[in-house]
């Protein structure tokens, strides 16, 4: 059985770190796939249980010389609050080498200004005493970055432990044996470790806030719930609260979980999911979703999804997993990554070489260059880049009730050309209603709808349900039918007082050899004003025909008009018959009609507009045309509620308004446009940079770059990477 976990992993600093993690576990037998993000410290693997498990996964990350973060699974924190922890610990150990760092600032500026200073040997003994609590505050770098280059994987804290290692050994040398050497680098490993620490800490706090979409929507959630228990009220953390629970909501009160009302009516303030302000009315038997706001009355619900299961849960759980996917864009990134680290270590060894054998430079002079090489080069922001963007990115999209399952559909659907839309219940409310009813041979119309709703009342057809409210709103005595039948794309069967009934479309007719000649004007009219025209059958006998029609959503004809000025091709894909199709068409100067399309051919129409070369994204309901959505390059499902089909489509829009394709369209190109300036500022940086370190400027004007200075260059590159992406937040949509 295939199974997909998360996992948590500590001590990843660097994108090498991640590239090598996920490596190791895709090439474990029984892994289907495997991603690691930095951005977030998480591996999400899909595997066959059955093959493989967690003991596995936690040998190879530990090979590669990390862990696994268990404090997640034990103490069921959820990882913003681990994220919290992380941040406070790095700000304690940054405060502690400041303090430590802050006489060093003394000894540079004595240096450079002759300002009163201590006699050598005793400078160099109290630097040594100031230096210890700096290491000891960045031990996490020596400790992970020996670990890894031990085990043949180093990252970044491989090369600040070489680096920093190098000056503190070099200047211990200098403490002990000072007639054989001479210059001190403790002041440079301060300095390093401090900026870096600086560094690691401003990330892991704009990190945070890259997600900060998520920790709103768990602020969102009650904390606790008065529940029914032998007959009393009680007050019970939300995680307590059972299904089947009988919940007292009061005015005021947010609903603690999703649920069904079995007593009183009040209005319920659901903008967290649909992002309308007003208040929904709410009688008994309406469902009701977690973390909405009871406004006027009291209610009585019972829970009928807890935890995991309720929509808000799942709606945080869409984001997580789209945070921790990759965008095709980031493989670049990520084979540079894979690669860097041990090039720069090679790189900074040959510059030490050259510097101090081939040119002649003295010891310390190479050294400088050695180190110098080692902190400024940069992995991290080339890292960060993709992931950072994506984390925001989804984010917005779900604030705007636009959930993006993965990265890859946030890149893909800017490359989008056609988009196909099914027609009920996505262009139309999907809630038609009977506008007119013809009956033959004296029958009357009372008469039609009888027999129409006595086959429709075991349908679950939106066309079946009109024609049933219809005769409910007449007052028409509705009997059970015997032998019900639903004929896909074609209607239905029924018995009733030994009466055989159709109801049905075209196709249903010719199957069954009615004669509908006689009738073709009428239907004809009322297609072309939009209807469908369902024929009513009796024993081969056409008694009369029923018209529906089902009323466009409100903002159908703007979010086409939309596409349209983003030069995208509209087609209507629809079961419903041509005339039918083309008078709705009209109505929202829809490019192409594919009508008279059975449920199981609307996949096979996708691929057969995918085979012209086009990029296709298909909207529908995420529930009737699953197959087309998955075929589709975008599969977009509109969904509402507790109804959101979570498990179809690459996209889903909670609030079931069109016009949020256009935003996810917009939101891809800013976001793709963001993702592309952060890897050119990261790859910028180090093709800059990394000569510089080398000492390419020094021959021409004497320059060479403290590694002081190199350490707080490496730290701020990947701080302004994930300062572009925040940056996202002011992302407004164009179009609502």
């Amino acid at each position: 059985m295939v199974k997909k976990t998360t996992l948590k992993i500590k001590s990843m600093h660097c994108a090498g770190c991640a590239v090598k993690i996920e490596k190791g576990l895709q090439k474990l037998k029984g892994v289907k796939s495997a991603t690691v993000n930095y951005a977030s410290n998480r591996a999400t693997v899909e595997f066959d249980e059955s093959k493989i498990g967690m003991k596995d996964f936690e040998k190879v990350i530990k090979d590669k010389g990390y862990d696994i973060d268990k404090g997640e699974e034990k103490e069921k924190k959820h990882v913003h609050m681990h994220h919290h922890d992380e941040v406070s610990e790095l700000k304690n150990k940054l405060i502690l080498s400041i303090i430590f760092s802050l006489p060093f600032v003394y000894f540079m500026l004595a240096h450079l200004f002759n300002l009163p200073n201590l006699e050598s040997q005793t400078l160099s003994w109290l630097q040594l005493f100031l230096i210890i609590p700096i290491v000891y505050a960045g031990r996490s770098f020596y400790i992970i970055g020996f670990k890894t280059l031990f085990k043949r994987n180093p990252g970044m804290d491989s090369l600040v432990a070489l680096g920093t290692a190098a000056a503190i050994i070099y200047s211990l040398l200098v403490t002990f044996f000072p007639n054989t050497f001479q210059g001190l680098y403790y002041e440079s490993a301060a300095f390093l470790i401090t900026f870096i620490l600086l560094g690691r800490y401003l990330e892991a706090v704009a990190k945070g806030k890259t997600s900060s979409a998520i920790k709103k929507l768990l602020d969102l959630q009650a904390k606790t719930a008065r529940v029914l228990r032998k007959g009393k009220e009680i007050e019970v953390p939300i995680n307590e609260v059972k299904k089947g629970d009988i919940i007292i909501v009061r005015p005021g009160e947010k609903i603690p979980t999703d649920g069904v009302v079995i007593d009183g009516h009040s209005s319920v303030d659901e903008s967290m999911v649909s992002g309308e302000s007003i208040p929904v009315e709410k009688n008994k038997n309406d469902q009701v979703i977690g973390a909405t706001i009871n406004k006027k009355g009291m209610l009585k619900i019972k829970a009928t999804k807890i935890g995991k299961e309720t929509f808000l849960q799942q709606v945080i759980k869409l984001v997580e997993d789209a945070q921790t996917s990759k965008a095709p864009i980031q493989k670049l990134a990520d084979k540079i990554s894979y690669y860097f680290v041990p090039i720069v270590i090679i790189l900074s060894i040959l510059a030490f070489l050259a510097w101090y054998f081939i040119i002649g430079q003295s010891f310390v002079f190479s050294l400088t260059i050695l180190i110098t090489v080692l902190v400024i080069a940069c992995p991290c922001a080339m890292g960060l880049a993709t992931p950072t963007a994506v984390m925001v990115g989804t984010g917005i999209g779900a604030s705007n009730g636009i959930l993006i399952k993965n990265a890859e559909a946030l890149q893909k659907i800017q490359d989008i050309d056609t988009i196909i839309f099914d027609k009920t219940g996505t262009l139309t409310k999907g809630q038609p209603e009977v506008t007119d009813v013809f009956a033959f041979d004296k029958r009357s119309h009372v008469e039609i709808l009888k027999w129409a709703a006595i086959a429709e009342k075991g349908s679950e057809h939106p066309l079946g349900e009109a024609i049933v409210k219809k005769a409910e709103e007449e007052n028409i005595k509705i009997s059970e039918a015997k032998k019900f039948k639903a004929i896909p794309g074609k209607g239905v069967s029924a018995v009733f007082n030994k009466k055989t009934i159709l109801l049905g479309n075209r196709k249903l007719m010719k199957d069954n050899g009615i004669d509908i000649r006689h009738v073709e004007n009428d239907v004809r009219k009322l297609e072309h004003e939009g209807k469908t025209v369902t024929y009513v059958v009796t024993n081969k006998d056409l008694i009369g025909l029923i018209a529906v029609a089902d009323v466009l959503k409100e903002y159908s004809k703007e979010a086409i008009d939309y596409l349209h000025k983003q030069n995208k091709k509209i087609v209507l894909l629809t079961g419903d018959n041509v005339r039918t199709a083309d008078a709705i068409a009209a109505q929202l100067n829809i490019d192409d009609v594919i009508a008279d399309v059975m449920p199981d051919e609307k996949a096979e129409t996708v691929k057969l507009i995918q085979k012209t070369g086009k990029k296709v994204a298909m909207v529908g309901d995420g529930i009737n045309d699953a197959p087309a959505l998955a075929q589709a390059d975008i599969g977009i499902a509109l969904g509402s509620g507790t109804d959101v089909a979570i498990e179809t489509g690459d996209i889903v829009l909670v609030r079931n308004d069109l016009r949020d394709v256009t935003t996810a369209i917009d939101l891809s190109k800013f976001t793709l446009r963001k993702i592309k300036q952060n890897l050119f500022w990261a790859f910028f940086y180090n093709v800059v940079s990394i000569p510089i370190a080398l000492g390419i400027l020094y021959p021409f004007n004497g320059f060479l770059l403290n590694p002081a200075i190199a350490g707080l260059a490496m730290s701020l590159s990947s701080v302004t990477v994930v300062g572009n992406s925040l940056l996202m937040k002011r992302f407004k949509a164009k179009i609502n």
